[in-house]
């Protein structure tokens, strides 16, 4: 099952286990089965540290398997296929069970293995999510830590059932002990906050209790990250905080305009730039939301960021890099139904309605390119555009009028999702042209109408256009002093990842120029 290739990598990674790993399999007669027989027989012959063996009387879903020390049963579980873009996890839980380290700060490992009470953790992701690794990951390395915590990877695609029984329409989706948890990308951080009762305020209270520091940047993609990067070289005190390192880059499957670098994946670069940062004497604070600014009262004065979660930073210049996120329809039932039908990502939950009727809400490129990747996933895909023609480039409109399970329909203007209560059902859409009201029976629709700047919080601190776009002038400056801002939610024109990263070093230099001459 494993190539040659990914058996020589393979073999290296396992020369760093220092304690023996056992993989007990629950299988049967399915080809699934049959398929992780294999991976686990051929991961088994690479190490003589790691025994494979069956177990078919156990309790649990088959086809699965547990990853566990040698005579012990903690440890994470996969049930289905461990390959696709869950191959990593399955690596990094071995070599973690295996005793090789973890690089997560040591305060949150131990954190984890502090947790008091009992917690069930399913996974329900898709071999071509690219989101869903990291769920898997964090919650796999803490089933590892800390012996009451459990942790289930359930492949989608295998588990058709589970998935239709439990309306999982979106993945990651994680259950906690038989309920649902949280939906799409989250960090170890944030999952141990939600579970960790107490998490929050003593994060808050050690957060406050810092020194102000000469720049903060808020917002940790990749201007956040060039930001950081270029004022910590400055030799100056340098934090960037943000609520999960790279921004939309992690939502970004394939990159291939990123200057030098012909082709890359959003996580990959997203890892590279944390890699980068990570170089230097940066304060790096995750999983913290921007919820106030409160600029200096005056000039050289400390701005003051309060955070969602009651925490207060002081800094003598600040580089807002916040990015944006998803357009909202806004119509009824669009919130009622998000992650029951209404969903964002084609990539990670396109095969979640294989063989179903779904819709692309937005005719630009990333519309467009949605309907083709889903016209070879599902049974038909409707392109719904609201002006009277596509904006996409014409040879994505090409490719998209070539497939035969494709329709396309402009003056589109849709008014309501509609649903059973439990799950989407399909969508009501007026014809701008002619004011005609028309339904379409769809199991999910996935939208894609562009962005929106992350900058609500700024009320009242600094001017913004009438899209919430920070006003900036040619070196990065706000209308407050000692203020910057880059990237995304900015009037930068061009939402590109080059562009945010050369504006994040520009913006950078800018508070360096404004902290030597106000000193």
């Amino acid at each position: 099952m494993l190539d040659n290739n990914m058996k020589a990598q393979l073999k290296a990674y396992l020369e760093k286990l220092t304690k023996p790993v056992a993989l007990i399999a629950t299988l049967d007669d399915s080809q699934a089965s049959a398929e992780i027989r294999s991976v686990l027989t051929d991961i088994a012959s690479l190490s003589d540290k790691v025994t494979f063996s069956e177990d078919n009387a156990r309790a649990v879903r088959k086809p699965s398997f547990l990853i566990t020390p040698v005579g012990s049963e903690q440890g994470p579980r996969f049930a289905g296929s461990p390959l696709g873009h869950e191959f990593t996890s399955l690596v990094l839980a071995l070599l973690q069970t295996g005793g090789h380290p973890s690089k997560e700060a040591q305060d949150l490992l131990t954190q984890i293995r502090d947790l008091e009470g009992d917690f069930a953790f399913e996974t329900y992701y898709s071999l071509s999510c690219h989101n869903c690794p990291d769920v898997v990951q964090a919650l796999n390395l803490m089933a590892i830590l800390n012996p009451r915590v459990k942790h289930t990877a359930i492949d989608g695609g295998v588990f058709q059932n589970e998935i239709t029984e439990r309306n999982v329409m979106g993945v990651p989706a994680v259950f906690l002990n038989g309920k649902a948890f949280g939906h799409g990308r989250m960090t170890l951080a944030e999952i141990v906050g939600k579970v960790d009762a107490n998490a929050d305020k003593r994060a808050a209270a050690a957060l406050s209790a810092r020194d102000a520091y000469d720049v903060l940047i808020v917002g940790s993609g990749p201007a956040g990250a060039a930001a950081a990067i270029y004022a910590a070289r400055k030799g100056i005190k340098t934090g960037l905080m943000g609520e999960r390192f790279g921004g939309q880059v992690l939502d970004t499957v394939d990159i291939e305009n990123y200057i030098s670098v012909p082709k890359t994946e959003g996580a990959k670069l997203a890892g590279a730039l944390k890699a980068h940062v990570d170089e230097y004497n940066i304060d790096v604070i995750d999983t913290q939301t921007a919820a106030k600014l409160t600029p200096a009262a005056t000039e050289g004065g400390l701005h003051q960021i309060e955070t969602a979660s009651g925490a207060v930073l002081k800094a003598k210049s600040l580089i807002i890099a916040t990015g944006a996120r998803w357009r909202n329809m806004n119509v009824p039932g669009e919130d009622t139904y998000r992650t029951r039908g209404v969903t964002y990502c084609p990539h990670c939950d396109g095969p979640l309605f294989k063989g179903k009727r779904v819709g692309v809400i937005g005719g630009g490129n990333s519309g467009v390119e949605a309907a083709i990747d889903l016209a070879g996933i599902v049974e038909h895909v409707t392109l719904l555009e609201f002006a009277p023609e596509m904006k996409a480039d014409r040879v994505l409109q090409d490719k998209l009028r070539s497939l035969s399970n494709v329709d396309i329909i402009l003056n589109a203007q849709t008014t309501e999702v509609k649903g059973d209560g439990t799950k989407m059902t399909g969508l009501d859409y007026q014809d701008r042209e002619s004011g005609a009201t028309h339904h379409l029976a769809l199991a999910g629709i996935f939208v894609q109408i562009g962005l929106l700047p992350n900058t609500p919080w700024l009320e009242g601190a600094v001017e913004r256009n009438r899209m919430g776009e920070i006003i900036i002038d040619a070196k990065c400056e706000t209308s407050v002093k000692g203020i910057f801002a880059a990237g995304d939610c900015t009037t930068v024109p061009y939402k590109q990842i080059i562009i945010a990263s050369g504006e994040g070093a520009k913006a950078s230099l800018s508070a360096f120029d404004y902290l030597i001459r106000t000193q």
